[in-house]
């Protein structure tokens, strides 16, 4: 599989962990790399910080063990240089969300700055950087107050 295509997928799967509930696996996507929101000074790196993050900030919702939400991931731009070692990335993101108070829409959207690196023939993360762009009713997603994102 050509290099794009395993970055493209790589960046993909982190969807799909966020959407079943499995934090663990988040995180280990992020093992030897880190999570930077430069707009609110925040930094994690590594397995144990990005872990705790999600577990702190991503409701699970009892009747199914995930956040009950969609994070659909468009517009990917895949950079690679020319070492073919290194590589980055520009997406957009939005998250949908249906429970049963919240009808089926768009809660949050944004776009990540992703940087990778790879390792032994596996590309891997070394960096995300998160930018909110819109905000609606994260309350039945997020365990903190969303405003604090604003």
């Amino acid at each position: 599989m050509e290099d794009s295509r395993q970055i493209e997928n790589l960046i993909y799967r982190y969807a799909e962990h966020i959407d079943n509930g499995d934090l663990e696996a988040v995180a280990e996507l992020f093992r030897e790399a880190e999570i930077v929101s430069s707009d609110h000074d925040s930094r994690l790196a590594g397995f144990d910080e990005v872990l705790k993050m999600y577990q702190l900030s991503c409701r699970l919702h009892e009747t199914t063990g995930t956040p009950l939400t969609k994070h659909l991931t468009t517009n990917v731009i895949i950079e690679l240089e020319d070492s073919h070692v290194d590589a980055s990335a520009r997406s957009y993101y939005t998250v949908i969300q249906a429970t049963a108070s919240l009808p089926l829409q768009p809660i949050i959207s944004g776009r990540y700055k992703d940087r990778f690196r790879k390792v032994k023939g596996v590309w891997i993360f070394i960096r995300r950087e998160m930018f909110v762009d819109l905000i609606g009713d994260c309350s039945a997603h997020l365990l903190y107050d969303v405003q604090s994102l604003r």
